[in-house]
């Protein structure tokens, strides 16, 4: 049998063909366009994910039989705001999960109280989550929140595209800050707070479990047949960490794609107190603690195609020398739309630091290279605050693609890196819990293990990891000397 995984990105949408013993047959990309209406929003049209995945499959299926797909699994972009009208027609524009026009409706809810927030969800508010976006729309855009008949997110659109089910699962439903993560399920006090019934949510579903078959129209439309399944799939983060094995207590995957982030898997629901990571479900049906920063690999394509006008990031890359590592003098702040994890700062900026007329296009490039590091370390430092001892991780996304990349992670972190054999980390969560899904593994446990295989270990060197450290502690004072200065920017 054959299984479609699907990675619903901010930038594109990769599609991923994979048989039961894990091989890769073909993989795809299709891009689109991202709306900036305003310094600090982010919007998107949700009939370009529709395009992507309808013109992606029938390619992605060429010269191979189509008749044999059992399932396909999504995993997408978080947070993402979709609303639909009584006729399931999208009313405006989705409002991504780097969107940050949202920090008055999240100072709102923060005033609430935290304690009370977190009690109820497992989170506080922060300016990427759909809570806020709902609010938002409420006091700026009354007309289209009367229209709302569904809410969904970015992955879960593609869903009801193909099987005309409306659905969410609960690893992706954890962003929204409307579920009561502990216990798997809507907190109706969240829906009174931000004015939305129950029955204008989703249906929630674990992400290996089927929510539908194709709708006749769509499987002619593809050419598939109508028995294939479709399972709830993940949110990007959770179907990444199926993509590379991180199930099971204290698994630990970080993503270098769009946005940076720091994955630990747990068996047990647990809280960081001062809320600083996420607390949410997992596609395995466990739990997880995510720190999410908002520019990272997408701080390096804003260097090469915004002030380099140049697509080769290799050779800007090829500029930096060995010695270089850890003797950079300049600075690079990733915080090109604002941030996130930990430091929850919508007005935050990007910034270079300790530029001299001598400064080089390389140092440029190794700055915002280690300046990403830097920002993903700041998560690490507030996991371990939490006891969890961190010594190996598995790295995926686009950004670690890059071998300079991998090593300064490694030593910026002070911990073993795994790559794995497939770089697809979501689309190849999204097959394995297409697969799950259709019996083909009795849990994604099960599938993680037959499935994920390592191809590297990048071990950090304790000279430059030395380095590094003190690096890094000249990197932490940079914010908060920087902090009252950037609302004056805005």
């Amino acid at each position: 049998m054959l299984y479609i995984g699907i990675d619903l990105g901010t930038s594109s949408t990769k599609l991923l063909l994979m048989d039961e013993a894990g091989t890769i047959l073909n993989c795809i990309s299709k891009s689109y366009p991202l709306e900036f209406p305003k310094p600090g929003w982010s919007q998107q049209n949700p009939g370009d994910w529709k395009d992507a995945v309808f013109e992606g499959i029938p390619e992605l299926l060429a010269g191979h039989d189509a008749a044999a797909v059992a399932g396909i699994g999504v995993g997408g972009q978080m947070h993402g705001l979709v609303i639909l009208d009584e006729r399931d027609e999208v009313i405006r524009p989705a409002i991504l999960w780097n969107d940050g026009r949202t920090q008055k409706q999240t100072d709102f809810l923060n005033g609430i109280g935290k304690q009370q927030l977190s009690a109820l969800t497992g989170n506080i508010a922060f300016a990427g989550f759909t809570a806020p976006k709902l609010l938002w729309l409420r006091e700026n855009e009354p007309e289209n929140f009367e229209k709302i008949r569904k809410i969904m997110l970015p992955k879960d659109y593609v869903n009801y595209i193909l099987t005309g089910v409306h659905c969410t699962d609960c690893s992706d439903a954890s962003g929204m800050l409307l579920l009561d993560v502990e216990h798997r399920r809507w907190s109706q006090e969240m829906l009174d707070i931000c004015g939305i019934a129950d029955a204008q949510l989703p249906q929630l579903f674990e992400s290996y479990e089927v929510v539908g078959t194709l709708l006749p129209s769509v499987a002619a439309q593809l050419g598939l047949p109508e028995s294939v399944r479709v399972c709830a799939g993940a949110g990007d983060n959770a179907a990444a960490a199926v993509g590379t094995g991180t199930v099971g207590e204290g698994g630990c995957n970080i993503s270098l794609g769009t946005s940076g982030t720091i994955f630990i898997s747990s068996e047990h629901f647990c809280v960081d107190p001062n809320n600083a990571l996420h607390a949410f479900a997992h596609a395995d049906g466990s739990y997880h603690l995510l720190g999410c920063m908002l520019s990272a690999a997408s701080c390096n394509k804003w260097l090469m195609d915004e002030v380099y006008r140049t697509e080769d990031y290799a050779a800007a890359q090829a500029e930096i020398s060995e010695d270089m590592l850890g003797e950079n003098r300049v600075f690079f702040l990733p915080y090109l739309m604002g941030e996130r994890s930990p430091i929850n700062d919508t007005d935050a900026r990007g910034a270079f630091i300790g530029l001299t007329m001598a400064t080089s296009r390389a140092e440029l490039t190794l700055a915002v290279l280690e300046g990403v590091a830097f920002a993903i370390r700041d998560s690490f430092e507030v996991a371990r605050s939490l006891g969890l001892d961190i010594r190996r991780s598995m790295l995926c996304g686009g950004g670690a693609k890059s071998a300079l990349w991998q090593k300064i992670m490694a030593n910026v972190l002070n911990v073993e890196l795994t790559l794995p054999v497939s770089e697809e980390g979501p689309a190849m969560g999204g097959a394995m819990l297409a697969m799950v899904a259709c019996g083909e593994y009795a849990s994604v446990r099960e599938a993680c293990s037959a499935l994920v295989q390592v191809r590297e270990t990048i071990r950090p060197e304790p000279e430059l990891a030395a380095r590094y450290e003190a690096r890094y502690a000249q990197f932490r004072k940079l914010y908060p000397a920087l902090r009252d200065v950037f609302p004056q920017l805005l």
